[in-house]
């Protein structure tokens, strides 16, 4: 029984000594910096088209399906 009772005694030190490492605007208090602002992320240019992926690009899927086909217009 008296186990039992020092280990729960145990538990809430450790519980409330957690809670007072953690608590923000303390000295000492907080287990993290703070992290600094990010900054804003680069815009792109308006004029630039944005890159497409190989499976986006319509000519290259036009190219891909003319390469695939054979001469007959039957599929490879």
């Amino acid at each position: 029984m008296v186990f039992l009772v020092v280990l729960v005694i145990a538990v809430a030190i450790v519980v409330l000594v957690m809670r007072a490492a953690a608590a923000p605007g303390r000295p000492g208090g907080g287990l993290r910096a703070p992290r600094p602002p990010r900054s804003p992320r680069p815009q792109r240019p308006q004029g630039r088209p944005r890159p497409l992926a190989p499976d986006d690009d319509p000519d290259f899927l036009r190219e891909l399906d003319r390469r695939t086909r054979r001469d007959d217009g039957s599929p490879a």
